[in-house]
C-alpha cells in the first residue's frame, strides 16, 4: 500500500480532520503552536481565551513582563521558558516583520520558540502553503505504517513524506495522520481494533511517543 492510498483511508476515516489548536489570526496561532510543544491541544486550548483577552494585540504581549504572561499559562508545561519566548517573539515581530508574522520557513524559524514544526503549521494554516508538519503523531505513524525508517530523524520524515505524498494533498495529509495517531494509533496500546493497516504495520515503533 503506497502513501497516497494510505491518505485515501484516513479521509474516509477521518473526513473532518482538522488543526484543532483554537485561534483567530495567524499571531495567535504561533502562540498557541509554540504552548503545545509537550501538551495537549486541548490543554492550550483551556488557557488562551484568557490569554488572548488580557494580551489582545501584538503590543500588549511586547510590553507584557514575563511574570504576567506566565499567569496565564501556568498549568502549561515548560510555561516560564515559553512566556518568554512569547513576549520575545513579539518584540521581534515589532522590530523586524512590522507587527505581522512572516510567510516563509526561513523568517519564521528565526523567531524565538519557533522551529521547523511549528512554521510548517503556520504556513499550511495560515497561508496554505503545502506543508507537512511533523511532531510525535506524524512521526509514529509515518514510521508505523512505512512511510519512513525507525531510525529517520524529523527531517527525514518530513522529506520522505513529501516526496511520497501528493504535494496538493500535504496540508490535509498532516492532519490525517495526527487524528489517526492520536484517536486510534496511540503510542502506547494503539486501537487496533478494525484497523485498515493491521496486516503491515509495525505497531511496536516508538512506544515511547
Amino acid at each position: 500500500m503506497n502513501a497516497n492510498e494510505i491518505i485515501d483511508i484516513l479521509e474516509t476515516m477521518y473526513p473532518d480532520a482538522h488543526c484543532e489548536l483554537i485561534y483567530h489570526n495567524s499571531f495567535e496561532l504561533a502562540i498557541a503552536v509554540m504552548l503545545s510543544a509537550q501538551t495537549t491541544d486541548n490543554a492550550v486550548n483551556r488557557v488562551t481565551p484568557a490569554l488572548f483577552a488580557r494580551f489582545d494585540s501584538v503590543e500588549a504581549f511586547a510590553n507584557a513582563t514575563v511574570d504576567e504572561i506566565a499567569r496565564y499559562i501556568k498549568s502549561i508545561g515548560l510555561y516560564r521558558n515559553k512566556a518568554n519566548n512569547i513576549q520575545k517573539l513579539a518584540q521581534k515581530l515589532l522590530l523586524e516583520y512590522d507587527g505581522k508574522i512572516p510567510d516563509n520557513m526561513e523568517d519564521l524559524t528565526s523567531l524565538p520558540g519557533l522551529g521547523r514544526k511549528s512554521a510548517n503549521v503556520i504556513l499550511s494554516e495560515c497561508f496554505q502553503v503545502p506543508s507537512i508538519a511533523v511532531d510525535t503523531h506524524v512521526e509514529r505513524i509515518a514510521k508505523r505504517l512505512r512511510l519512513a525508517y525507525k531510525n529517520d530523524s524529523v527531517l527525514t520524515v518530513e522529506r520522505k513524506l513529501q516526496k511520497k505524498i501528493e504535494r496538493s494533498r500535504w496540508i490535509k495529509a498532516h492532519h490525517l495522520m495526527i487524528f489517526f495517531g492520536r484517536y486510534k494509533c496511540k503510542a502506547i496500546n494503539p486501537d487496533c481494533t478494525d484497523c485498515p493497516f493491521q496486516g503491515f504495520c509495525r505497531k511496536d515503533v516508538l512506544k515511547n511517543k
